[in-house]
């Protein structure tokens, strides 16, 4: 069964944006009530659950030999079905206890990559319905993103989103509810984190933890010289040597860390031609005057968007709260309107025409199927305990 209208959309009550790096669940009336790291850390021994969230992304790298950190999804993608399903039940279910609404649960919105095989499509489904959801529509990320920015998707105008994930970045040109084009590109907040770690590791010798990363970032602002806000100073960063075991301090240059990135940025600015060579005339137009939004929670790394203009010579925007464009993207659909905050009755007439402009089949499921739950719904013990809520 495919999703016909905004109407099978407005009658979610909560929207869920599985990331990578974090989970944001919306539960309608109540706003924005998980946001989360989707991080659960595991008794290998006996198989309990220990901790989730900011909690277990504590432990991550501190942890004795019995006890695992696990990070279920990758690239908004769920890779492991049991353990998403006790990490969402784990941070939601406390939560929707306080939402007084009979089912709650029953009806969610979900986000998915826009080249989502239906095997990943179906681990989001099957994530959802084990934690008491009887019916999930799915989104692409990039239009949920899109609408949460504030673009005008609904318009026959082009509109370029990146939606910068931790392990991926999705470009894509949205018109008229759809995408146009889209690429995905391996560059996310872990990608430069991994290439500034092993560039150190190979030219110094060096080891460095996760915290001795953030400073490095600075180095990011500005490229090769160009701009105004090139980082110049020297960074001491303190870390293991590689030969000795033993801490050591390295005073690093900021153009070393640039050129450590220049590799996975490149893949970057070749998708984003990529995508353009497949637009229309038109289309490619209008994103001359437009530029791009900078969407997800890597989109504010330091130097991210000059550099990106520099090298496309395109329009660059961050979008208002990037990392939650998707689920406040969610939300607005929820609501029945394509702009996540429309001004009063004027809103309200643009959202309606806009919803009579997209009846028939809505491109906004990405023309791909919207999977309801499993004959006979989940068992008691696995769905979310919800006041008036039956269980099985």
């Amino acid at each position: 069964m495919s999703c016909s209208s905004l109407e099978a959309l407005t009658r979610c009550s909560v929207a869920v944006d599985l990331g990578a790096a974090r989970t944001r669940v919306y539960a309608k009336g109540s706003g924005l009530i998980v946001d989360q790291p989707s991080v659960v850390a595991v008794n290998t021994s006996s198989g309990a659950l220990i901790a989730v969230g900011d909690a277990a992304e504590r432990m991550d790298g501190r942890t004795p030999q019995h006890i695992r950190v696990v990070r279920p999804v990758t690239g908004g993608t769920v890779r492991d079905i049991d353990m998403a399903r006790r990490m969402v039940r784990s941070l939601v279910g406390e939560r929707l206890r306080r939402v007084k609404r009979r089912r709650v649960m029953s009806h969610a919105l979900a986000t998915v990559p826009h080249d989502a095989d239906p095997l990943a499509c179906r681990a989001a489904v099957e994530t959802l319905t084990g934690v008491g959801a009887r019916r999930v529509e799915l989104v692409e990320a990039p239009i949920a993103a899109a609408i949460g920015a504030g673009l005008p998707v609904a318009q026959p105008e082009a509109a370029m989103v990146l939606v910068c994930g931790t392990t991926t970045t999705q470009v894509a040109v949205v018109s008229v509810g759809a995408i146009v084009a889209a690429g995905t590109v391996g560059l996310g907040g872990d990608t430069i984190h991994h290439a500034v770690v092993q560039y150190l590791r190979n030219r110094h010798e060096l080891l460095l933890p996760s915290q001795e990363v953030r400073p490095l970032h600075l180095a990011l602002l500005g490229s090769g010289g160009v701009g105004n806000g090139v980082y110049t100073g020297l960074i001491d960063v303190q870390g293991r040597d590689v030969v000795t075991g033993l801490a050591r301090t390295v005073t690093i240059d900021p153009e070393e860390v640039r050129s450590a990135i220049q590799t996975p940025l490149t893949g970057l600015l070749d998708t984003i031609r990529a995508v353009l060579h497949r637009c229309p005339p038109d289309l490619v137009a209008d994103l001359a005057d437009r530029g791009m939004v900078l969407t997800g929670g890597s989109a504010v790394l330091p130097g991210l968007a000059d550099q990106l203009r520099e090298h496309t010579g395109m329009g660059v925007q961050l979008a208002q709260e990037p990392e939650l464009s998707s689920v406040n993207g969610l939300a607005a659909l929820m609501a029945g309107r394509l702009a996540p905050d429309p001004a009063g009755d004027a809103g309200a007439e643009e959202a309606g025409t806009a919803r009579d402009a997209l009846s028939g089949h809505h491109p906004l499921a990405g023309d791909r199927e919207v999977i309801g739950a499993p004959e006979g719904g989940t068992a008691a013990a696995e769905a979310v305990p919800v006041p008036g809520q039956e269980a099985g």
